[in-house]
């Protein structure tokens, strides 16, 4: 583990701020200029970038700690672990997100972190594709929990599709209060990432004999909460494949995605369809393969993966 702090470093402050880097160093700068304002220390962990990334945080005087990547909830859960700060109060942030001017207002000037009757606090995320925000089919608002107090929030243990989780109360920071989360530095690296994600979920499914994750399924929750319910008890209990046309032809159609125009277009098509389709390829065959295979041979020699990164026991991706 490397590190660049000074010796017996400790920040004093109510309110830090985590950011996660691997390689980022299309996205650090951006994220750190967004953050200018903002009256809070930063923390990075970071998996031993191999670009710029460290350069770029030396250069700022940002401090940074380098860990071992096992999967994106261990690391969030360590980074708040051991964070080298007494305050309360935690801001996770991923490297190609960045502060709308309206969120680093807030969190000047209305966030209190002494007002007892909430734990934790929901922003919408603005998706930036193309260099165009995705407005419409369903993709604005979508609320993330990220700022809580330390001692009651966590990174709950799923491979894929995490969600941060408090013990207490929490509710929307605010209207346009917003993060932006830049999704692709290139259409290659888009379907890159998500082709690799669409074996996490496959696998996942596949496995899960019960509903996975600490987020509750509730219809009637908040934002997150009546997220997750629609997507574990209606989309991934409609038929293989047909739920794929079923979603694209909801968000392009019936949430009007449509009027995202061209970058639109090619968005809700890779992600709301190919993404979706090509899981359900995965499901159907690991499906097939393991009529005659144990799951965890499929896994390993198919997908070069561990089946315990997916039981929630010590493992990584090989």
């Amino acid at each position: 583990m490397g590190i660049r702090l000074p010796k017996d470093f400790v920040m004093k402050h109510t309110l830090t701020i985590v950011i996660l880097t691997f390689n980022e160093e299309a996205n650090i700068e951006k994220c750190l200029d967004s953050l200018a304002t903002v009256q809070a220390p930063i923390y990075v962990v970071d998996s031993f970038s191999k670009d710029r990334t460290l350069e770029i945080l030396e250069q700022r005087g940002i401090p940074y700690v380098q860990h071992v990547f096992k999967n994106y909830a261990a690391q969030r859960n360590w980074a708040q672990a051991n964070l080298p700060t007494e305050g309360e109060w935690v801001l996770h942030l991923d490297a190609g997100e960045t502060l709308t001017p309206q969120m680093a207002s807030w969190l000047n000037e209305s966030f209190d972190p002494n007002r007892g009757d909430v734990d934790g606090y929901m922003f919408a995320r603005r998706t930036i594709f193309m260099g165009r925000w995705i407005k419409h089919g369903g993709f604005h608002p979508i609320y993330h929990l990220r700022l809580y107090r330390r001692h009651l929030g966590h990174c709950e243990d799923k491979v894929y599709d995490q969600h941060f989780v408090v013990d207490g109360k929490t509710e929307v920071a605010g209207t346009n209060v917003d993060m932006e989360d830049t999704v692709m530095n290139s259409l290659r690296d888009f379907t890159v990432s998500h082709a690799r994600w669409a074996v996490f979920e496959a696998v996942e499914s596949v496995l899960a004999q019960e509903e996975t994750g600490e987020v509750q399924a509730n219809l009637w929750g908040n934002p997150i909460e009546r997220r997750r319910w629609l997507k574990s008890r209606v989309f991934q209990r409609a038929p293989l494949f047909l739920r794929s046309f079923l979603y694209l032809f909801h968000r392009y159609v019936v949430k009007l995605g449509v009027l995202d125009g061209k970058e639109g277009l090619i968005f809700h098509f890779l992600q709301g369809f190919w993404f979706r389709f090509l899981v359900d390829s995965i499901i159907f065959e690991i499906r097939q393969e393991i009529r005659t295979r144990p799951i965890e041979v499929v896994v390993r020699e198919k997908y070069d993966l561990d089946i315990n990164l997916f039981l929630n026991q010590e493992s990584s991706i090989v």
